[in-house]
């Protein structure tokens, strides 16, 4: 089996070593026989995200903001079809707030965004930041066990952003926060959810603290439209590790 991956954006979006997401990724994917071939798509390049199985976007400065939003309409596009087609998503941070409906600027001003996600952020002053528990939403609990063959259904991660981000009529949240922030401090959601899209703020990077959370991913990147099976892995110190951080926020 062979996945096909994109990491969209590495040159200006890697903060908070978003990378290693990818890393986890590849390396799950390895350790069961899986090879993984991963394409760079950087700031002015094309691409046909439809040759993708898997599109990473990590997070940034918000001084990158501007040059990632003019960056992204020239492939907005070709980024929705291949989503709206079945292509997994992940986005992090910055590259989640810039895969919503727009983001409204501390001037005032509104600049789009791609749309995949029912989503808008609100440029703030006071920044969230922390670590983070959320419980997933109730569609994607069993999808997680099932995909880890680990009991768990909740997410942890660090948080780092000032802006506030809204899920509008249609926006399914990743999660309900348990401990931290989340998208606006306010209602209790974190990250959104649409198809086979996670967009998300917990760093971390947010893979190698939630090993079902990558194997969701791996699951349905080789099988968009059913279910399969992954070899077990030895996650034993990982499931610890989430678990300690889990019960010291609780």
């Amino acid at each position: 089996m062979r996945i096909r991956a994109c990491h969209l954006y590495p040159d200006v979006l890697n903060l908070y070593g978003d990378r290693g997401n990818l890393l986890v990724f590849c390396r799950r994917a390895q350790w069961r026989g899986i090879e993984v071939d991963v394409d760079q798509i950087l700031l002015g390049d094309w691409g046909d995200f439809n040759r993708y199985d898997f599109i990473f976007i990590g997070g940034g400065s918000d001084s990158r903001r501007t040059l990632v939003l003019k960056n992204l309409e020239k492939i907005t596009p070709f980024i929705v079809d291949a989503v709206e087609k079945g292509a997994v998503l992940l986005a992090v941070g910055l590259g989640f707030q810039v895969l919503g409906r727009y983001i409204k600027a501390e001037d005032g001003t509104v600049i789009p965004g791609a749309g995949v996600f029912d989503a808008y952020t609100e440029a703030g002053s006071d920044r969230s930041v922390g670590d983070i528990l959320l419980e997933a939403t109730a569609d994607l609990q069993d999808e997680l066990k099932k995909a880890g063959n680990i009991d768990i259904t909740t997410l942890i991660g660090f948080e780092n952003h000032s802006g506030r981000t809204y899920l509008g009529e249609q926006g399914k949240a990743l999660g309900r926060v348990i401990k931290g922030k989340g998208n606006n401090g306010k209602d209790g959601t974190e990250g959104a959810h649409y198809k086979n899209a996670f967009g998300t703020f917990l760093h971390g990077p947010v893979l190698a603290k939630n090993p079902h959370f990558a194997d969701l991913l791996l699951v349905k990147a080789l099988s968009p439209q059913e279910e399969i099976s992954l070899a077990p892995l030895d996650d034993s110190l990982e499931i610890l590790a989430h678990n300690t951080m889990k019960k010291r926020l609780i």
